[in-house]
């Protein structure tokens, strides 16, 4: 398994382009759903000075604030 979390909540346009733009990779990745999980949603706002801005996608320990795909489908297939 990877090391990628990705944060995301429903409704949510850029986490769908993301999890679309990922494929059968998206598979590889964490996904915590912010609406329901109370500890990732402290995460994001903690990493996002506040706010609660999905995707956040924690690639190697590093937090990312809406990354481009190809980021992510990076750390995926290493």
């Amino acid at each position: 398994m990877s090391d990628v979390t990705i944060f995301w909540r429903p409704g949510c346009g850029y986490c769908s382009r993301l999890r679309s733009s990922l494929g059968s990779a998206a598979d590889k990745a964490t996904w915590r759903n912010i609406w329901e999980d109370d500890e990732a949603r402290r995460y994001v706002a903690g990493v996002n000075n506040g706010n609660e801005i999905v995707p956040t996608v924690v690639i190697g320990g590093a937090a990312h604030t809406n990354p481009d795909p190809d980021v992510v489908l990076t750390a995926l297939a290493g």
